[in-house]
């Protein structure tokens, strides 16, 4: 057998991942992938998981067909290994991906292959380049709960329908041929103390500029200058609705403003870091308060720059009661990628 470490020169990175340890590469977001070619019958990944709640499990996609291996709960921070079914011999291309959002966070350590096996480089990287800020829908959260579209979640939450591969956020980038960022958190508002990720503790503001921002991972910087997007898509607003314990809370005029100018502070700093990017505001499908429509809106105008654009799926807040799924996803990255083409080769800076 074969030992690889992550610090592989065939080995490709898409995502915030913390690389400060280069063979010790930790998947903090849900979509953060690595990508690589290999030869043989033989592929397994070893890892060392932290788990939170829930049934962790990493996706893969294998000569463009998607997978699923669960992780071991009872296995945390402890090394263990799973092997990705190749069923024949030859040269293959292979993604491994954060299926979930804040369920866990992993470390790869190492790639084992067949004695005669190797490791190539993968195709490039696309050169266009997608940033998401986002929650559940945008992660892909319960998307592959197909038994329930355009209904209520299940009444079991275990993160196992949890699927970032077929959020719409990833699958937009893949019909237009960019990398994507999928900086996206469930339950996640855009202030601090509000919505429902970390008991309401975490908000955008304190998240957005993260590289670890789980809080049994620890809280890191990101560095800007690793990842400069073309088009950055803000899609929060879903969660802001829960105030501590309570629902349907609409704020009033100071917390309005408090949060107008909370979210056009982030766009501005996020401008001055990405001086050549597009904006685009959003909210998705899943049902919402048309006040929060209201919101963005407002974000936009305040805004006053041509960089800044404001978008609506035609099903915007009105879709579903429940989580989108698969199909729910695809409708609404078909509709955000018509709208991104539509814009022409300006839209991307490397393209200019």
């Amino acid at each position: 057998m074969q030992i690889f470490t992550p610090s592989h020169h065939a080995l490709q990175y898409m995502g915030r991942i913390d690389i400060n340890d280069p063979d010790a590469p930790v998947f903090h977001w849900a979509g953060s992938l690595v990508r690589f070619r290999f030869s043989g019958k033989y592929l397994a990944i070893t890892l060392k998981d932290h788990r939170c709640y829930g049934e962790p499990a990493i996706g893969y996609v294998l000569d463009g067909i998607v997978g699923k291996l669960k992780l071991s709960a009872d296995c945390n921070d402890i090394p263990q290994t799973v092997q990705i079914p190749v069923e024949h011999n030859g040269t293959h291309e292979c993604i491994i991906y954060k299926r979930q959002d804040a369920t866990h966070c992993f470390t790869l350590t190492e790639i084992q292959l067949e004695d005669t096996g190797n490791l190539f480089d993968a195709s490039p990287l696309p050169q266009r380049r997608i940033e998401c800020y986002g929650d559940s829908v945008s992660a892909g959260s319960v998307v592959e709960a197909y038994d329930h579209v355009a209904a209520c979640d299940p009444p079991v939450y275990d993160a196992t329908m949890d699927n970032a591969w077929y959020s719409y956020a990833m699958q937009t980038a893949r019909l237009v041929g960019a990398q994507i960022h999928l900086n996206a958190q469930g339950g996640i508002a855009l202030l601090d103390h509000t919505g429902y990720f970390d008991n309401g503790n975490f908000g955008l503001e304190t998240t957005y500029n993260k590289m670890g921002y789980l809080p049994f991972c620890g809280c890191s910087a990101w560095d800007f200058s690793r990842y400069t997007p073309d088009v950055v898509l803000l899609a929060v607003g879903q969660n802001d609705h829960h105030v501590g314990n309570q629902d349907n809370c609409i704020p009033d005029d100071a917390k309005k403003e408090q949060w107008l100018e909370t979210y056009c502070n982030i766009i501005d700093d996020l401008m001055k870091k990405y001086p050549d990017a597009t904006f685009v505001l959003l909210l998705t499908v899943l049902q919402h308060d048309p006040f929060w429509e209201g919101m963005i809106d407002d974000v936009c105008q305040r805004m006053q720059s041509p960089r800044v654009k404001r978008f609506r799926f035609t099903r915007t807040g009105i879709a579903t009661p429940g989580h989108p799924r698969r199909q729910e996803q695809c409708e609404m990255a078909c509709e955000l990628s018509e709208y991104l083409l539509s814009m022409g080769h300006s839209l991307w800076a490397s393209e200019r």
